[in-house]
């Protein structure tokens, strides 16, 4: 739920024509008023014809063919024609705006030239709102490249019309890709001074959870959601607001809402699946991941917490299978392999208790507890050089943190190991 600019399509207006216009070009215009475009095509062609095409007087024909071409989704003969209608007559705002709107369309590096030349001329009519449309168009060109200049231009832009909140948006979200989270939530606070705005308030709420400022984040986004009961975003924020803020339940009533919003929303689903492991309710956490993975069978990390969840409730056969099956998929899942250790250690599968934790061991590095399992493997195994030798380890790192199996440790090393 986030801002996107609002460049907008090819926009007609009527330009200034030097003379009379020809019968089938008032007879064109009159049928682009009707949105027939069909009808207005051949006509605007027929004087367009022969040397007419090249007549730079003709800048309205090939103006209003670029509008017709675009309203029958060709194009690429749009372009052409806006082409041909800036070529003959430079000056002219409109063809430049619609041309530059073509071509950032189209994805053309081009845009930016005419985009540009459009914020230096005057509109026929609308002049501060055509003008700054050229500047909002030609901030969102930059934005990609050269996120300064967009800024720049957006508020070129709000200063012709600093009743829209569009480019205070634009510049938020801006600056809060380049997290300068300050400037950005003034950015945010303006554009919501000229109006309630979704937008506004998702912005501020995400900088209020980068900063950590929840209680902020949760203001900004309960007012939303008192205003717009019926909008499935606004639930799904406050409700990852509330989870990060440790209220597990109000975020779990937050994404509930959601879900009856928007039940065919996978990503809030595994959200709600996520703060069901963090709020500790594993059956309705396994209930969730095994909702979720007919459709996406290959997602290792939604086998990943489906372990977790069955771990959890000791179904430590079935919690191996998952983690084994999402090790499969991703073989480099760290986590993964630390849930595998776990599980097959508490069904004593110690063969495969040492081989998660050898795997794992090649992409995150080994600790205390770790080291205990596999000592404690190694020792049920029999093998109990590996097994000394990882209780020393184990004893090395625990610090104190882990007292009974640091107990543990001790008088099994008195038992294994050969007496002086």
């Amino acid at each position: 739920m986030r801002h996107k600019t609002k460049t907008g399509s090819a926009h007609h207006t009527k330009v200034a024509e030097e003379e009379g216009p020809p019968p089938e070009l008032a007879k064109a215009e009159e049928l682009i008023q009707k949105q027939d475009f069909a009808g207005a095509e051949p006509l605007l062609q027929k004087v367009l014809e022969g040397d007419a095409g090249n007549d730079p007087a003709n800048y309205v024909a090939w103006f209003e063919l670029g509008f017709v071409e675009n309203g029958l989704g060709k194009r690429e003969e749009s372009i052409a024609a806006y082409r041909k209608s800036v070529s003959a007559k430079p000056d002219v705002f409109e063809s430049n705006l619609n041309l530059g709107l073509q071509l950032a369309k189209a994805g053309s590096p081009d845009a930016e030239q005419f985009l540009r030349a459009a914020t230096k001329l005057k509109p026929t009519s609308h002049v501060t709102e055509g003008q700054a449309r050229a500047w909002l168009s030609l901030a969102h060109v930059l934005e990609a490249s050269r996120p300064d200049e967009a800024i720049a231009a957006y508020r070129q832009a709000a200063a012709l019309q600093p009743k829209d909140p569009e480019p205070y948006l634009a510049v938020g979200l801006l600056l809060e890709k380049e997290e300068k989270f300050a400037d950005a939530e003034q950015e945010y606070k303006q554009a919501l001074a000229l109006g309630p705005s979704t937008d506004a308030v998702t912005g501020l709420a995400n900088i209020y959870m980068r900063g950590r400022r929840f209680p902020e984040a949760e203001a900004e986004l309960r007012k939303l959601v008192a205003a717009r009961p019926d909008l499935a975003d606004a639930h799904i924020q406050l409700g990852r607001v509330l989870a990060a803020d440790g209220k597990y339940e109000e975020a779990i009533a937050e994404m509930q809402a959601a879900a009856k919003l928007a039940p065919t929303d996978a990503a809030l689903q595994r959200d709600l699946a996520d703060i069901y492991i963090t709020a500790k309710k594993y059956p309705e956490a396994e209930a969730a991941y095994r909702a979720l993975l007919p459709s996406s069978p290959n997602d290792a990390a939604l086998h990943e917490g489906l372990g977790r969840s069955l771990l959890e409730q000791k179904k430590f056969v079935d919690a191996a299978k998952e983690f084994l099956a999402a090790v499969k998929l991703k073989p480099d899942f760290g986590e993964a392999y630390t849930g595998l250790a776990f599980a097959a250690s508490e069904g004593k599968d110690y063969p495969l208790t040492v081989k998660a934790l050898d795997m794992r061991a090649k992409v995150l590095p080994d600790e205390a507890i770790t080291y205990f399992m596999r000592a404690s493997a190694y020792d049920n195994l029999k093998d109990f050089k590996k097994a000394s030798l990882n209780y020393h380890l184990f004893l090395n790192t625990a610090n104190g943190k882990y007292p009974d199996q640091e107990w543990q440790a001790k008088h099994r090393l008195i038992a294994i190991e050969p007496k002086k």
